[in-house]
């Protein structure tokens, strides 16, 4: 197991952060950070916590700094349908019902969908059940065939906002099983080179066939500030908005399919 010298030095270098200047930002000498990173010197908590917040260390890899230290877990991590959370769980459920009739729906760091609103059931109507059965996962349900990628138009242009999204979060935080479904889903040579691309100014949408019409929607991700709970620093809400008249039209219609 990797000291928490030698674990603080691999989240600078992966920040792309000198000594001197995780130092200036944590207030510290760079000789202090130094003999941190060596062993030569035995962080307090508040220490390591320090450092971590500068080097926007996630709360789960926080715990891990803190237990390679000699220290306890600072962060807990309960389940979003927990007591403990129901005020969180309470605000995310008014933004899902808020959003309506546009989809919205919250997945966790691995993306596997942990809530949804009304105006996503219609596009699982017909994804193979194998793939419903928990954990649902969005990458997943969006590029295989049995899922949505049927019905997706501009299918390159999604599995490359996979991609991309997906590569900057590894890179941000490393994880076993998020990269055994990047190279999975989303590896080079994955892609049908058949799959048509979509040019855009603005914000590339997700184009879906679905009731004979094609939906043009983009989205926007929400997360919580300043989360103190493992869970909530790691879910996010991403809300679908129609890029157009006709989509919006949609889904504004009563009856949601007209």
């Amino acid at each position: 197991m990797n000291t928490v010298g030698e674990m603080l030095r691999e989240w600078r270098h992966r920040r792309r952060l000198s000594q001197l200047d995780l130092a200036i930002a944590a207030d510290v000498s760079a000789r202090h950070v130094s003999l941190v990173e060596t062993g030569k010197s035995n962080p307090s908590a508040d220490m390591v916590l320090r450092l971590a917040d500068q080097l926007d260390v996630p709360l789960r890899d926080r715990n891990r700094l803190l237990l390679a230290a000699g220290f306890a877990p600072r962060y807990p991590e309960r389940p979003l349908d927990g007591d403990a959370l129901s005020a969180a769980r309470g605000a995310v459920e008014r933004v899902l019902r808020a959003h309506e009739p546009y989809p919205a729906l919250v997945f966790d760091r691995r993306w596997n969908i942990l809530m949804t609103n009304r105006a996503v059931d219609p596009f699982f109507a017909d994804v193979d059940p194998d793939l419903l059965r928990p954990p649902l996962n969005l990458v997943r349900l969006g590029l295989d065939p049995r899922g949505l990628a049927s019905l997706v138009v501009n299918l390159a242009d999604v599995r490359a906002m996979f991609r991309t999204r997906i590569t900057r979060q590894l890179a941000t935080a490393p994880d076993p099983e998020l990269t055994a479904l990047y190279e999975e889903l989303l590896a080079p040579g994955s892609e049908d080179t058949a799959d048509r691309s979509i040019e855009s100014d603005v914000a590339i949408p997700m184009i879906i066939r679905i009731g004979g019409r094609e939906l043009r929607l983009f989205s926007t991700i929400t997360t919580f500030g300043t989360p103190m709970d493992i869970t909530l620093d790691e879910v996010a809400i991403e809300s679908y908005y129609p890029a157009d008249a006709e989509s919006a039209a949609y889904f504004t219609a009563s009856d949601g399919t007209s």
